[in-house]
């Protein structure tokens, strides 16, 4: 059977491919070795972009019911008090340093519905994007290994344990050590691991004896929280000798021993992963007819849960330019500004991880910058400056241009008909929004809205002022009229 994409890994990016692709009536097949989705721990919460990503494409009310039940059991671990248990309201994280919301400028909460909705778990969230894309007829086969592939000009002979299907496109979203990356002789440089850190759901005794949330000791890090059982551990002796090998309670109850100095006892793991803050980065991703994204394009260590936001990111901005390409309208160049605009968001992240690591160091120059970092984090400007980061709100892509809305992404609208603008981005087209009708006066319940051109990824492709609208719609859309792009008033 031959299929337009062939897509590599069923978690969350190569679901949000496969629904990007399949939204625009593309031919996909997503391909995954495991035989069942893996719901072991892992990122625990989505950022702004993430939410406004998953708005866009009509997803906000799964995910709140999500968030709902995160709520119950945060609530079950602070003794069922309304919010008590001594754990301040924080705006998130950097290296474990805690941002109080109440520190961070107010503007920082103001994003509309997508930005009240951050705890959603890996699981849930590839659950609900596994939904989406079946949903909108993409095919997902479990159990099945890529093996190899033959990448031609004209497309892609991918090897499937007994199977061989052609396809135009491969995207290699099969995670770190993916054989996509390492068949297609993609380079990766970057930074070896200097961590072995554990993340695990246990039943244990002695638990009293830990304090929650972040903690940084003279040996490492613990965290405990904000779920029952869940803990996070971080030593800095290196990476672990066999990453694969099966992680015992004997070995979480030594790591969560060495790093807090509480004798607790784990009884029974429920749910455990090994990470390292290995750091690496494609130089380019894309090679012929071969793609990346997630984490087969960028590893990092997970601190402030960068990895699974970037690689959604990626998804967002890769959908609609690949099934441009497929469909045939797509202008010079559009492909290739995935790597263009992507690369730079995933350097950055690269360079966040790493610093979180460094002041994280039980040695007394981290400690001190550490200490540094703590006054400014207690400051307006320096716990904005890193809740936003951490929340995604200063990422922008450089699209040319004066204006400062132009490459970011577009601002929460409620238009004059009382839709909102991210209701007009679900069937994945363009929009052209602003202006005013004759049926719609300008009152000072429905203002007058700014003219803007939206790309299908929900970035400000153009606002009235800055630049010529049909050279902006060209660009992005090919050579069509600027009235064959949708338009929401």
């Amino acid at each position: 059977m031959t299929y337009d994409v062939v897509v590599a890994g069923a978690g969350p990016v190569g679901l949000m491919v496969a629904g990007e692709l399949a939204l625009r009536g593309i031919r996909v097949l997503v391909v995954e070795r495991l035989i069942e989705p893996d719901l072991t721990i892992k990122a625990g919460a989505i950022n702004v972009p993430t939410a406004e990503a998953l708005d866009r494409r009509g997803l906000l009310p799964r995910l709140r019911e999500v968030q709902e039940a995160a709520f119950a059991r945060m609530k079950q671990f602070r003794g069922g008090g309304g919010g008590g248990g001594g754990m301040p309201r924080v705006a998130g994280h950097f290296g474990g340093i805690w941002l109080s919301a109440d520190d961070v400028d107010p503007s920082f909460f103001e994003h509309g519905p997508a930005g009240s909705v951050q705890l959603v778990g890996q699981a849930d969230l590839e659950r609900i994007l596994a939904e989406h894309a079946v949903a909108l007829g993409a095919e997902i086969r479990r159990g099945v290994t890529l093996s190899d592939f033959n990448s031609t000009p004209d497309g892609v002979r991918v090897e499937l344990d007994d199977d061989v299907v052609e396809a135009g496109w491969l995207v290699g979203c099969d995670g770190g050590r993916s054989v996509v990356r390492k068949l297609a002789g993609f380079d990766f440089p970057g930074t070896d691991p200097v961590i072995t850190g554990h993340q695990a759901i246990v039943e244990m005794s002695g638990a009293e004896g830990l304090s929650r949330g972040w903690n940084v000791t003279g040996t490492g890090v613990y965290v405990h929280g904000p779920v029952p059982g869940r803990v996070l551990t971080v030593e800095f002796d290196g990476p672990p000798i066999d990453r694969d090998a099966p992680i015992t309670a004997a070995e979480l109850e030594a790591s969560i021993r060495h790093t807090s100095g509480v004798e607790v006892t784990v009884e029974r793991v429920l749910s455990a992963t090994r990470f390292t803050d290995n750091a690496r980065q494609a130089t380019s991703y894309r090679r012929g007819r071969v793609l990346l994204a997630g984490d087969a394009a960028h590893v990092h260590s997970p601190f402030g849960g960068q990895g699974l936001n970037l690689g959604i990111g990626d998804a967002m901005n890769l959908g609609w330019k690949l099934a441009a390409e497929i469909r045939g309208w797509a202008p010079a160049g559009l492909l290739d500004s995935y790597t263009e605009e992507r690369h730079p968001i995933g350097a950055w992240v690269l360079e966040w991880t790493r610093a979180q690591i460094a002041i994280m160091k039980p040695e007394p120059y981290a400690r001190a910058l550490r200490g540094v970092l703590a006054d400014l984090s207690r400051t307006t400007d320096g716990a904005t400056y890193l809740a936003s980061s951490i929340a995604g709100l200063r990422q922008r892509y450089d699209l040319g241009g004066d204006d400062p809305r132009v490459g970011r992404s577009a601002p929460e609208l409620v238009l004059a008909d009382g839709s909102r603008l991210a209701d007009h981005l679900h069937s994945g087209n363009g929009v052209l929004v602003g202006g005013r009708t004759s049926e719609a006066p300008e009152t000072p319940e429905t203002p007058e809205t700014p003219e803007m051109l939206v790309r299908p990824d929900g970035i400000v492709a153009w606002v009235d002022g800055d630049g010529d609208l049909d050279k902006a719609v060209a660009r992005w859309f090919g050579d069509i009229r600027v009235e064959g792009v949708a338009r929401a008033v």
